[in-house]
């Protein structure tokens, strides 16, 4: 039997830096809750707003599969294997961390005007999930998606999933976990997928759970032993992000 557990936007944890809004669903830098460090494999879900010529400058990661997702605006990838680029809206990016590497992230505003001052945010959601394997060489790939998504459907953005082998998703070093998205207009509805540990969240807009009630915008549920609940959208659509999980932290 299916179990839910729902967490509130407002109960989450928040930095503000005045450059950086971020809200964070599990532990994270200087906020410690041993009770909240992880769900499944996912053990970073950070929503962060940036300030228009600000961002993260270079600094390390090591044994993480990193997945970006970004809302509006646009986020500037560079990293120490060479890799950069602008992320966007429909555009899905993995930086395997590995062995090291080093990365920066900064609001690509500054690069879309042109002008002296900068107006343009960009929010995005960074999700994190322990790799198979330690110690393997680092990696960067990035896929567009936006057509698919205008389908509604959830659709495999980032996937280890053998069942996904094949599919326009990125493939991530975790071959039990693989993250979904889904536009979804109002009233639409879309079933999660069946797996020991289901993490939906609810990026942009509103969506009802079938038997858990409403998600507004930041909202999360954390479904163990999920069996393919129905979300529906709201009033004003959805845009949810799901992470389908066959094992959890070990």
């Amino acid at each position: 039997m299916s179990t839910v557990e729902v967490h509130r936007a407002g109960e989450r944890f928040s930095t503000s830096a005045g450059w950086l809004e971020s809200n964070h669903s599990f532990s994270f830098g200087q906020h410690f809750d041993p009770a909240n460090t992880g769900f499944g494999l996912l053990v970073v879900n950070n929503d962060d707003i940036v300030a228009p010529g600000t961002g993260f400058d270079t600094h390390p990661h090591r044994d993480m599969e990193i997945v970006t997702w970004v809302l509006s605006g646009g986020l500037v990838h560079q990293d120490s294997e060479g890799h950069n680029g602008v992320i966007y809206p429909g555009l899905a990016q993995r930086m395997s961390a590995g062995r090291g590497i080093l990365h920066s992230e900064r609001n690509d505003s500054w690069r879309i005007t042109g002008a002296a001052e900068h107006t343009d945010p960009v929010h995005f959601v960074q999700m994190w999930v322990m790799p198979d394997d330690t110690g393997i060489s680092p990696g960067y790939e990035q896929l567009e998606v936006d057509d698919r998504l205008r389908t509604g459907e959830l659709v495999p953005v980032a996937s280890g999933l053998q069942k996904h082998a094949g599919e326009a998703a990125i493939r991530i070093n975790q071959k039990d976990a693989g993250l979904y998205v889904a536009r979804l207009a109002a009233g639409q509805t879309v079933a999660l997928p069946t797996a020991p540990y289901v993490h939906l969240f609810v990026a942009l807009g509103s969506a009802e759970l079938e038997g858990t009630g409403v998600l507004a915008t930041g909202d999360a549920a954390r479904i163990g032993a999920a069996e393919a609940q129905p979300a529906t959208a709201g009033p004003d659509g959805a845009e949810i992000l799901v992470w389908e999980m066959h094992a959890g932290l070990r």
